[in-house]
């Protein structure tokens, strides 16, 4: 089991969801928002479980104002 600030680093530690943050840094955006940089060399799964670590981490949170 890890301590908070150790996940926090471990999910800092890759770039893609450094850029994702950066992103959101920005402002609110939807998954589809946030993988449209990365589709080229990423999976939709594999987008899903970077949000997944950051979420984990405490360094974003999602909700789900709308479905279409």
């Amino acid at each position: 089991m890890q301590d908070n600030l150790s996940a926090t680093f471990s999910a800092l530690a890759d770039p893609t969801r450094r850029a994702m943050l950066a992103r959101l840094s920005e402002g609110e955006a939807n998954v589809s928002d946030l993988a449209k940089p990365f589709l080229n060399n990423m999976s939709l799964p594999a987008i899903t479980k970077h949000l997944k670590v950051l979420e984990k981490a405490g360094l974003i949170t999602k909700s789900r104002d709308a479905q279409w």
